[in-house]
């Protein structure tokens, strides 16, 4: 998914793409690509143009599609245990006292801090950037 929306963004002036040459250019199954493109759609990320000429488009501009949004979109939640996705701290009977609990608090915090603050277009520009962004967090 998160392939699929580089492409989309790498080759957002040619207009809308077909899911087949997303497929063909990241060798992935063009079914599989159908699942996973209805979730983004839905969230709004990415566009439908139908048409002869149709295809798709990112939702919105690079610049303000955070890459925790699309692994949200994906994946779910970012938590590293089942009762942290839910959000109901009250799934498990250890919840009152549970000790790992600050740990993973401690550790999907910064995960989430870091997936938000890199957008769609920081993953389209060069290597250097990246390697930028990454050292900065």
């Amino acid at each position: 998914g998160l392939t699929a929306m580089v492409d989309l963004a790498l080759n957002s002036g040619e207009g809308p793409i077909s899911l087949k040459s997303i497929a063909d250019r990241q060798g992935l199954s063009e079914h599989y690509l159908e699942q996973l493109i209805s979730g983004l759609r839905k969230a709004g990320l990415v566009k439908s143009i139908r048409g002869a000429q149709g295809g798709y488009v990112l939702g919105k501009k690079a610049e303000k599609i955070r890459i925790g949004d699309i692994i949200r979109v994906l994946e779910g939640p970012i938590a590293p245990v089942e009762c942290e996705a839910n959000g109901d701290p009250e799934c498990c009977q250890k919840s009152d006292y549970c000790v790992t609990r600050t740990i993973r608090e401690k550790v999907r915090d910064p995960i989430e801090d870091v997936l938000d603050s890199i957008s769609l277009a920081d993953l389209v520009k060069d290597p250097q950037t990246m390697s930028t962004i990454a050292d900065s967090g």
